[in-house]
């Protein structure tokens, strides 16, 4: 299909050039003409697509709300110019036969150059993706949830190690060099590392699990087992939790994700069940007023609203009545100053 675009297609199209040169003698320069030409040509479609393409996509992306335009416009803008030149250097030095070490070393810094400007542009693409679907403001107090910019790091990092890795056997291939035999070393090499970072690798893919399914995040008050504290930071291996009496407490993500966590920040209301004595010298119409009584106390408080009073029981030395009410707040604070009141 492209046949006619080849190196020899191209040269065939030319006329005969002989020229007499001292030293060398009769020599055919058609080579060297196809070989200007062509770098000539890709050296100016290079700079129609920066200089004229890209400034005006550059100005119809500046006029539009969204921003994966302005991030196409990014990619194409981050290709640097040497690249461009490259390319073009490359394809014009197909026209020769060059001796075997140099072409290796020439194939070798054009397809890495390549590889690695094809990584560059789709790391912006990465970032975008994941500044659209993970860096979420989820409280929308404008700052972007520590957990979301831990999750996207780590994305980002995996993703550009993935890359590389087949970039790297990319180039390697296109070297002539062997790539099934490398490809068996490094799985048998994988299996293990993998067995030997058994531990580190299960809380790392257990600390996507707290991102996606987010059972708390940072400023969290939780509850794990017979630890309790306020959570301050989500890592790759570990989360960092802020107890009562202040010292810092360090549990690993895979505990977490198999231990039952009690989150009290996502608790919208606290409901409390309390109980009160009237001495049994009180009088009978005085202990019919009780429930009256509770009831325009609640009635008063800002922040709370009484569910039932009821008296429950005979005790020792009083007649028993239960409160149950409801606290329109999860913190702990406000709660003990309603009960005070």
């Amino acid at each position: 299909m492209f046949e006619q675009f080849s190196a020899s297609a191209i040269t065939a199209m030319l006329p005969e050039m002989v020229y007499a040169i001292p030293v060398i003698g009769d020599t055919d320069i058609r080579l060297f003409v196809a070989s200007g030409l062509t770098f000539l040509a890709l050296t100016a479609v290079f700079w129609v697509i920066r200089q004229v393409v890209l400034v005006r996509a550059k100005v119809l992306a500046e006029k539009t709300t969204g921003f994966f335009d302005d991030t196409v416009v990014h990619a194409v803008e981050s290709i640097r110019a040497w690249v461009y030149t490259l390319v073009a250097l490359y394809a014009a030095l197909q026209y020769f036969t060059v001796p075997e070490l140099l072409d290796s070393v020439l194939t070798g810094v054009f397809f890495f150059a390549v590889v690695w400007q094809i990584i560059e542009v789709a790391t912006i693409f990465l970032n975008y993706f994941v500044a659209t679907f993970l860096e979420k403001d989820e409280d929308g107090d404008g700052v972007v949830d520590p957990n979301a910019a831990t999750a996207s790091h780590m994305v980002t990092l995996i993703a550009r190690i993935v890359l590389w890795s087949l970039g790297m056997l990319f180039v390697l291939s296109n070297l002539g060099i062997e790539v099934t035999s490398l490809l068996a070393g490094l799985g048998i090499g994988g299996i293990a590392v993998a067995f030997a970072l058994q531990g580190v690798l299960s809380d790392l893919f257990a600390s996507f699990s707290l991102y996606f399914d987010k059972p708390f995040r940072i400023g969290d008050f939780i509850v794990i087992g017979n630890d309790k504290g306020t959570v301050e930071r989500i890592g790759i291996k570990t989360t960092r939790i802020r107890t009562l009496q202040g010292e810092e407490l360090v549990v690993s993500n895979t505990e977490l994700t198999s231990a039952r966590v009690q989150n009290f920040k996502k608790m919208q209301e606290r409901r409390i069940s309390t109980q009160f004595g009237i001495t049994y010298e009180t009088s009978q119409e005085l202990v019919k007023e009780v429930p009256g009584i509770v009831t325009r106390i609640f009635e008063a408080l800002d922040g709370a609203r009484l569910d039932r009073v009821h008296f429950t029981s005979f005790g020792d030395s009083a007649l028993i009545f239960e409160v149950v009410y409801y606290v329109d707040s999860s913190d702990y604070t406000q709660y003990l100053n309603i009960q005070q009141a």
